[in-house]
């Protein structure tokens, strides 16, 4: 009895989260029931698939009621071949409220039970979660109901994770949605595909915006999920809708227990119009399966009017081109953050069966039985006749440039109606670029962590052109306000021998700081995607004259400052990716954009000017940094080609900081023009960007050896440094911005905590990593994860990978001789599988031993055999492949963590 208590309490405690990114298994099991009524009521309406029909795929018992009222209570098993270990199953009771199977309990093969009460009487999910059990089958006995016929429509089996498990089911999209942005949670895309549909439950961009694991109404689904642009938005419905109340009016309630999210894959209940909604995508295209369950009606709004997150759907106009077939083309407008005043999205919209009717609505009202409709708050509503079947699929082709294009792009992509080869596709891929770096070892919330952290870094930065190789160009003209009303000129990406794109042209969030983060990432596992993502930040300059910040489907945005693709483009090209782009012809853009006029100066030349002359920002220190920085970054660049007098002069910009050393505080504060402080407090944000002294005077990365100097040696340095992370300790190394000492909730300061190495005291790098990893990135809830704050399209899923694989670089790999820091990862081993077409290594492998939460510290290292003393690596000893061990312990070896590389020149 003990046992039983202990098993229930345990299911009681046991979360959610995460619980949806698993497949059902219960369709590869063996069905045996006590009794049915036979006919469409047979065992084999346990695990059909078909959930939630009335009188279809159901099992029902042949039951009797005695004159007393004692009802007959059946059992139903499932038996696999193999044993399965298993963590939830979700139990849904027949349709008819009728007949209703209320309670029961469900055993299992291993001896334990679990009881299980509250089953709805309306076919809804009872979603049942225990500690997970390795059984050969599972029997859930009814113990109370109403009826006669009690049964069920469908059991569903869900396994606990372990090696078996594929690596989109190690993924949780659920983390953290409570408090992203609207393309935070994506599920329905290909890694930086253009279409990244979305169901979206909370119409805002920020603080939980998009899908939002609190909200319970689904207000639709859109496809292209971009910075600041979104559209068209799609909602399966059905009965009496009244398109013109929009999203408040066309909005169904949904539950979380029949949900299974995925990368590439998602599926939900609209519980208003008792419809299965799944979608999947390919790069430019989407396709969804919708099964209405009830009613001879259904209904699919295309809605083309709506404002979605940060942007408004407006100008549009959708064209009935046949029973099957509607075209619509539309633009965005109304950007927070700037970028092009319009941006015009174009699609196709195809069904795998007619409608009956097509039904336009605008500012205007409904136009029954419309062939076109136009306007700035319009969309057409697409009836169906389900009485042969509630089930219809449509696919959405999209494009940045054209009708026609769409149309190629759904033809090229998507040419047929099988909805389960087409999420395999999508899931083999996303299963082979998440194994780029497979993990053995470490809790089950450290995985899930890990691969919902890669799955973020591989999401974002969206594709713009289409598979012909056309993209919009919004580069021209003048910008004011950081707005631009110039119209989408066409281009086209240069072709390979086969017409295919050389390179892809993306859009995307700003890549501020990115050095500390994606630049070094995706450098390790997907060198590929460095390579194209650099060729198209040349080609937007080649556009434009700027490199981009963060480039608004095809314009500049001027998110954040200065020149942040110079450090993404120097990695590259110093780590030998550069492949797809003239290293000459992308450094001339480079030193253009560095120079008065250039996106470094854009918000002013003359602030530029003088700090070339004095070697700081005027007002502004964390610019100063940044600057200081990426003028360090382009003097390698420049040294490797050979270009020795630019070499010098951005070298001797890059050392100029200096001034703002403030001895008395031992940090860097900013200072006016007439180099008078600003200010003198620390913790004020003042003269940063998103940032304070604390937490942005250490990222002068390229001259660490100058600020441990000034700062009295290492340490002093580490002792000032250890002191900031005492105090930012116990609210988890998270603030908003510009806040507190330290903050991993954002760009500035993803550094620090590698940062002890330099002073002299690796063993406190290994330490507070650790610390932070757990705190500010540890949380895998729908509200926790990410430190809530500012996540950008993977960036802090980069440094939170890269903390759990114990490597990082603090120079951004932009230094003569790149090379990684090493740190102490929280998995057993590591292994990162290298593209053949860039590397040569086949695989590098990393093992740690003795791994524990409180065995943080590097005793002793080897690298391929051989003893490592070094806290470093290069990047050539890298891709050549080997293995990397570590040896673990609970009190740090001063001895151990030299640098290899103290100057970044080297």
């Amino acid at each position: 009895m003990k046992t039983i208590i202990s098993i229930l309490v345990l299911a009681a405690l046991c979360p959610l989260t995460g619980r949806a990114a698993q497949n059902n298994i219960a369709p590869q099991a063996h069905a045996t029931v006590s009794d049915s009524l036979g006919g469409q009521y047979g065992a084999e309406g346990l695990n059909d698939g078909v959930i939630r029909y009335d009188g279809r795929g159901e099992w029902a018992c042949q039951g009797a009621v005695a004159s007393w009222g004692v009802m007959h209570m059946p059992w139903a098993q499932l038996e696999w071949d193999e044993e399965v270990t298993i963590e939830r199953v979700v139990l849904y009771d027949r349709v008819s409220p009728e007949e209703h199977l209320a309670g029961g309990t469900l055993r299992f093969s291993d001896g334990s039970e679990v009881s299980v009460t509250g089953i709805p009487n309306d076919g809804s999910p009872r979603s049942v979660t225990f500690t997970p059990r390795k059984v050969k089958w599972m029997r859930f006995e009814a113990t109370d109901g109403a009826g006669k016929n009690i049964g069920l429509s469908e059991i569903e089996v869900f396994p606990a994770r372990d090696e078996r498990t594929s690596y989109v089911e190690w993924v949780d999209p659920w983390i953290e949605t409570t408090r992203g942005r609207w393309f935070f949670c994506t599920p329905a895309a290909r890694p930086m595909g253009m279409v990244a549909a979305h169901a979206f439950t909370r119409n805002k961009n920020q603080g939980g915006g998009g899908y939002n694991y609190n909200f319970p109404d689904i207000l639709g689904f859109t496809q292209v999920n971009d910075w600041m642009v979104a559209g068209p938005n799609v909602m399966p419905a059905a009965g009496d809708v009244d398109p013109m109340q929009g999203m408040t009016g066309w909005k169904s309630p949904f539950s979380h227990e029949s949900e299974i999210i995925q990368p590439g894959y998602h599926r939900l209940y609209l519980d208003r119009y008792n419809a299965w909604v799944e979608y999947t995508a390919t790069d430019r295209a989407a396709l969804y399966r919708v099964n209405y369950t009830k009613g001879e009606q259904g209904k699919l709004l295309v809605d083309v009017g709506s404002t979605l997150g940060n942007c408004s759907m407006n100008r549009a106009t959708l064209y009935r081109m046949s029973d099957t077939v509607i075209l619509g083309e539309l633009t965005t407008t109304d950007r927070f953050w700037g970028g092009p005043d319009s941006i015009a999205l174009f699609f196709v919209l195809e069904c795998n069966r007619p409608f009956t009717s097509a039904d336009g609505w605008n500012e205007k009202g409904v136009m029954p039985c419309a062939e076109a409709i136009a306007g700035d708050q319009a969309g057409m509503v697409l009836n169906f006749d389900l009485k042969e079947s509630g089930e219809v699929l449509f696919k959405i082709g999209m494009s940045y440039t054209s009708l026609e294009n769409a149309v190629g792009n759904l033809k090229a992509e998507l040419d047929g109606w099988d909805f389960d080869a087409v999420r395999g596709e999508t899931q083999a891929v996303w299963n082979e670029m998440l194994g780029r770096m497979a993990v053995e070892g470490g809790s089950e919330a450290q995985r899930i962590k890990f691969y919902t952290d890669l799955w973020h870094v591989l999401l974002g930065r969206h594709k713009i052109n289409d598979v012909n190789g056309w993209y919009p160009d919004y580069t021209g003209g003048k910008y004011v306000d950081k707005r631009t009303p110039d119209p989408m000129k066409l281009r086209r990406v240069e072709l390979d021998a086969n017409g295919a794109p050389k390179f892809n042209m993306y859009g995307f969030d700003g890549i501020w700081l990115t050095q500390w983060n994606l630049n070094v990432l995706w450098g390790l596992a997907w060198p590929e995607i460095m390579d194209d993502f650099t060729a198209c930040l040349v080609q937007y300059a080649d556009n434009g004259g700027l490199l981009p910040r963060g480039a608004c489907a095809g314009g500049y945005s001027f998110i954040m400052t200065g020149c942040p693709a110079t450090s993404m483009l120097v990695s590259a090209y110093m780590k030998g990716i550069m492949k797809k782009t003239d290293p000459l012809h992308a450094y001339d853009a480079i030193k253009r954009n560095h120079l008065p006029g250039g996106m470094m100066s854009h918000e002013s030349a003359d602030d530029l000017k003088f700090y070339i002359r004095n070697g700081w920002c005027p007002g502004n220190a964390g610019k100063t940094l940044e600057w200081a920085f990426q003028d360090w970054g382009l003097s390698r660049m420049a040294a490797r080609l050979g270009k020795k007098a630019d070499a010098r002069e951005f070298e001797r910009r890059a050392h100029g900081w200096t001034p703002l050393f403030n001895a008395e505080q031992g940090l860097i504060l900013p200072k006016k023009r007439d180099g008078e402080w600003l200010h003198l407090d620390p913790l004020d944000g003042r003269g940063w960007v998103e940032a304070n002294a604390w937490q942005g005077t250490w990222s002068v990365s390229h001259d660490l050896p100058k600020l441990v100097g000034l700062m009295g040696g290492g340490d002093a340095f580490c002792d000032k440094l250890n002191y900031a992370f005492e105090q930012a300790r116990d609210l988890d190394f998270v603030y908003a911005y510009s806040g507190g000492y330290v903050s991993y909730a954002n760009q500035p300061g993803c550094s620090n905590a590698h940062l002890f190495t330099y002073g002299g005291k690796p063993w406190l790098t290994q330490y507070w990593v650790r610390q932070v990893k757990e705190r500010a990135y540890g949380g895998i809830t729908p509200d926790k994860g990410y430190g809530g704050h500012d996540e950008d399209q993977g960036q802090m899923g980069g440094v939170s990978a890269l903390m759990a694989v114990g490597l990082f670089s603090v120079t951004g790999t932009e230094s003569d001789v790149p090379y990684y820091d090493i740190t102490s990862p929280i998995f057993d081993r590591v292994t990162i599988r290298l593209n053949p077409d860039y590397y040569p290594g086949g695989e590098f492998v990393i093992t740690t031993h003795d791994n524990s939460a409180d065995n943080c510290y590097i005793r002793r290292a080897e690298l391929n055999g051989r003893p490592w003393d070094y806290a470093q690596f290069d990047h050539e000893q890298f891709i050549r492949g080997g293995k990397l061990e570590l040896w673990l312990g609970e009190r740090p070896n001063m001895e151990w963590g030299k640098l290899k590389y103290l100057n970044p020149k080297q």
